[in-house]
């Protein structure tokens, strides 16, 4: 930059801005504003930068860029004459931290009126008292708004969070519960069962034999084969003629019991030759209440570890044991986004997953990000009503990381894609959306991680595209 030139009062009168001031008003701006000449390429505020001064373009063409995603992204280009940037708030003074919110460069040579902000704040607060409480009072209530929109957004997603917790939790605790009072049912049997073999006399050597069965049986339960419906029909028929040539009661019953066990008839020949005819069927109901109450155990071990499973997918979720911002791993956040949703997920709705697993943690406030997955996910579950794919993808391009949420949906109309986040905005009937969720989803990506939201759509193939910067961005907000 060139040293700095000054202004004429009459000069500056030409200026829409100042068109209307006083001569004491106009002799303070030509007395504090500094002209200075950038030339073309060169930067005359940079984002993120303490905001030292308010510019006025007198001359030239100049650009206004934001940084999104670890790319410049150009918001502004104008040759406007008195056009303005640089510190806009200043009339908040100390009471906002002044930070440059865009960088304007020089696309020609250009000319501008720089003032300095501090001293400009103090008079501009002198002349215009009431113009000074609008403004301050816009600002303030269109952050407070904002807050109010994030706020109710997070209550939106606890809802869902709990509703699909319970729902995900009902059937594991149902399951476990059933299972134990059957349980203990079968011990009884199994008790019952053994006091008959004992009362008929049975040497220790045929009962070493049956236990030793025993553990053959139940050892072989978790290795066996998972059979067809035909398949499974036949073995049933086979063992149930089986006990049924021996005259056991209820041998269909039995038949079901060992072969869900993967055992067949030459199981049951083992037992028929280990103990005499007359206790047959007393050594075969033990060793039933035996594939059974291991079967069953299995059961409530499986139950009780999916409790666990949502438990710490809950907790992944809403991230209630991490710090607020640190090195998050998206493809978690993602899946545990989906078991949170699984009640939601329709059977007709096919879900794939294709993560980079190559890719980095990405700097982030966690449980933010996963409130935006859920938007975005139930956006998707809502546009394919029931039927269609649902894809989950991440990949990195370049210095940044790449979540994406697809749909086989009817897709987003082109009048309506530009419009899909502006707050309150929805395409769904009245009481069925908030246009909340992608307003919010926005300023979560944008403006809290310095990344972009995109969308790219057509019938049958819409995508939402969430951009994170792999590092941390410069001046980037935090708790």
């Amino acid at each position: 930059m060139t040293a700095p030139q000054r202004l004429a009062p009459a000069e500056l009168r030409e200026l829409f801005l100042f068109e209307d001031l006083d001569d004491e008003q106009l002799a303070w701006v030509a007395e504090n504003g500094d002209v200075v000449e950038c030339p073309a390429g060169s930067d005359v505020s940079v984002e993120g930068e303490p905001a030292e001064c308010f510019f006025v373009l007198l001359s030239g063409t100049m650009t206004m860029s934001r940084r999104v995603g670890g790319s410049d992204v150009e918001t502004v280009r104008t040759d406007h004459r008195g056009v303005y940037s640089g510190a806009v708030q200043f009339y908040f003074g100390d009471r906002l931290e002044q930070r440059y919110p865009a960088t304007v460069r020089a696309v020609t040579d250009c000319r501008f009126l720089a003032l300095p902000a501090g001293p400009f704040a103090a008079v501009f607060r002198r002349w215009y008292p009431m113009a000074v409480h609008l403004l301050e009072g816009m600002f303030v209530g269109q952050r407070n708004s904002a807050e109010l929109v994030g706020q109710r957004e997070r209550l939106l997603a606890l809802g869902k969070l709990t509703a699909g917790l319970t729902h995900e939790l009902n059937n594991p605790a149902a399951a476990a519960a059933r299972a134990t009072a059957a349980l203990r049912e079968r011990f009884a049997g199994m008790r019952q069962k053994l006091a008959m073999l004992s009362e008929g006399r049975l040497d220790g050597e045929v009962l070493r034999a049956l236990v030793g069965l025993q553990e053959e049986f139940v050892a072989g339960i978790d290795g066996q084969q998972e059979l067809s419906p035909l398949e499974r029909a036949d073995a049933e028929d086979e063992v149930g003629a089986w006990l049924e040539e021996r005259r056991l009661a209820g041998p269909w019953d039995l038949a079901g019991i060992f072969v869900g066990a993967g055992l067949g008839t030459a199981d049951l020949d083992k037992v028929s030759g280990a103990v005499a005819p007359d206790a047959l069927e007393a050594a075969v109901r033990w060793l039933a209440y035996t594939v059974e109450t291991e079967t069953l155990l299995a059961e409530i071990a499986e139950s009780t570890g999916r409790i666990s499973g949502l438990v710490d997918a809950a907790r992944q979720y809403s991230q209630l044991d991490r710090t607020p911002h640190r090195p998050t791993d998206l493809a978690a956040g993602l899946d545990a986004t989906l078991v949170m949703l699984g009640a939601k997920i329709p059977a007709g709705v096919r879900v794939v997953k294709e993560y980079d697993r190559t890719l980095p943690e990405v700097p982030a406030f966690a449980g933010e990000l996963n409130q935006v997955w859920t938007n975005l996910i139930v956006n998707a579950l809502d546009a394919m009503a029931g039927q269609g794919t649902l894809t989950v993808r991440t990949a990195r391009d370049g210095d940044c990381a790449v979540v994406e949420v697809g749909d086989t949906g009817p897709g987003i109309p082109a009048e309506l894609r530009a419009r899909v986040f502006e707050p309150f905005f929805t395409t769904k009937p009245v009481g069925q959306g908030t246009g909340l969720g992608l307003d919010v989803s926005w300023r979560i990506v944008v403006n809290r991680h310095g990344g972009d939201l995109r969308v790219r759509s057509e019938p049958g193939d819409t995508w939402f595209s969430v951009v994170l910067p792999l590092t941390e961005p410069a001046g980037a907000p935090r708790p």
